[in-house]
């Protein structure tokens, strides 16, 4: 049995300010992803390590504040689980997407308004 969270995404407008913040909180060096649309910058990761790690993310049209946090579910498809949202009355807010070799993502809502993502390698 795996812990339930998989990952975690931290919303910034200013990626400079924001990325000196943590890592003088964290002690440590985040290094850069290539993604397309949006920057991200990754927490150290240990693939054998326990616990979960993530990013800083700024993106075009999400907001940072407000508790702008994204906490990715790890699953076995993310489309089944974003299916299940929505019968268990959420919503999709982005249907199954390719993250390259990462796998794929999907983002739900969940009942009290708060969006969740879901991570899954097929």
């Amino acid at each position: 049995m795996n812990n339930p969270v998989g990952w975690f995404e931290i919303y910034v407008e200013d990626m400079t300010r924001a990325k000196a913040f943590y890592e003088a909180v964290s002690g440590v060096q985040l290094s850069r992803i290539k993604s397309s649309g949006m920057e991200m910058w990754a927490f150290p990761m240990q693939p054998d390590g326990f616990g979960a790690s993530g990013t800083l993310v700024k993106m075009p049209g999400f907001r940072s504040g407000g508790n702008a946090i994204l906490v990715y579910f790890s699953c076995a498809d993310c489309a089944t689980e974003a299916a299940k949202a929505v019968q268990s009355g959420g919503k999709v807010e982005k249907e199954k997407m390719s993250i390259g070799q990462y796998g794929y993502i999907a983002l739900v809502i969940d009942t009290e308004g708060n969006m969740i993502g879901l991570h899954s390698m097929q």
